[in-house]
């Protein structure tokens, strides 16, 4: 395998960077600071997300990938630039190999925009790589064979599902459902059952730390400090990981029912491979607590969650290369 591969996960709400070389370079929220004026980024990632709730005069917080799609690719193409610089190093002279991890709505015009960014930047060789299949060669899962696997992968804008084969792609579907989704069914339940207004880094942390997408024995509970939506007050109530999972329920439904149609329009011999090897979980919103056991019972598949299912999407998009290379 090249040492001097790139793989870059364009993500809605943080983009990975990664090489075959050196590891993860880069994890960093999607969004910059830009300057209209002078067509420049000011500012990137965790520094640009900190001055969200600040006043920019001339400048602008964008951040170009909303719900899985992309919305700005003037802003993208710089930020992709900014990537591939930070990736190649000291090796700039080397014309590096890159795979584009992309959301499945991106456009044909879209793709192209990327790819002459990218070769701007110094790619010798540009790929694109769907996150299902990047997931599974980050994960290491062998699709290599004329058999059929099921991959889910949540992420923070979308949710992608693709039956893989022959490091190939049978059946595959999206929707516009993912971890924000889950943040966003949380902040409308807090505000209509207990009047309390809270921001999305708290719904986040309320995700993370009793979130629960299948009933529990033994129901968690949180103390969250948010305030009251009547008299402006500061307030706390006490949440459980069964209100989360009351919150959550219809927009688990939009998951579960995509998965549900991607095993309709499975063809008979690799919905039998699937029914045998299972169904596998990958991105951010696969380690929500239960998420693996409720879509099982919804499919009557056994279904597991990825090792690091956060970083095999950008680690399979780095390995992507040396596979497109040989086929």
């Amino acid at each position: 395998m090249a040492t001097g591969d790139i793989g870059i996960d364009l993500g809605t709400r943080n983009s990975l960077v990664y090489t075959t070389g050196r590891g993860m370079i880069l994890s960093e929220p999607t969004v910059v600071v830009y300057d209209r004026n002078a067509e420049r980024i000011r500012m990137i990632g965790e520094e640009a997300k900190s001055m969200a709730d600040h006043s920019l005069s001339g400048l602008e917080l964008v951040w170009p990938i909303r719900n899985g799609v992309i919305m700005d690719y003037i802003v993208l193409e710089k930020l992709l630039k900014y990537y591939i610089t930070k990736a190649m190093g000291r090796n700039a002279f080397r014309k590096p190999r890159i795979s584009i991890c992309v959301p499945a709505s991106i456009t044909d015009i879209g793709r192209k925009a990327l790819e002459e960014a990218s070769y701007l930047a110094g790619a010798r060789k540009v790929f694109f790589v769907r996150s299902p299949l990047a997931a599974a060669l980050g994960s290491e899962l062998d699709i290599s064979k004329p058999a059929g696997n099921l991959v889910v992968d949540i992420g923070a804008g979308s949710t992608d599902v693709a039956v893989l084969t022959m490091y190939g792609i049978a059946v595959q579907g999206s929707v516009r459902v993912g971890s924000d989704a889950l943040n966003k069914a949380i902040i409308a339940y807090a505000r209509k059952t207990h009047n309390l207004f809270i921001g999305e880094d708290l719904a986040e942390q309320i995700k993370l730390g009793i979130g629960a997408a299948y009933e529990e024995k033994t129901p968690r509970s949180m103390e969250v400090k948010g305030r009251n939506v009547i008299t402006g007050l500061s307030k706390v109530v006490t949440m459980t990981s069964e209100d989360v999972r009351e919150a959550i329920g219809d927009t688990a439904g939009q998951m579960i029912g995509l998965i549900r149609q991607i095993l309709e329009k499975t063809p008979p011999e690799l919905a039998s491979d699937i029914v045998d090897r299972g169904i596998v979980l990958s991105g951010g919103g696969a380690m929500l607590s239960g998420m693996d056991r409720l879509v099982e019972e919804a499919t009557g598949i056994s279904t597991m969650t990825m090792p690091n299912p956060m970083i095999s999407t950008v680690i399979g998009t780095a390995r992507y290369a040396q596979i497109a290379s040989e086929r």
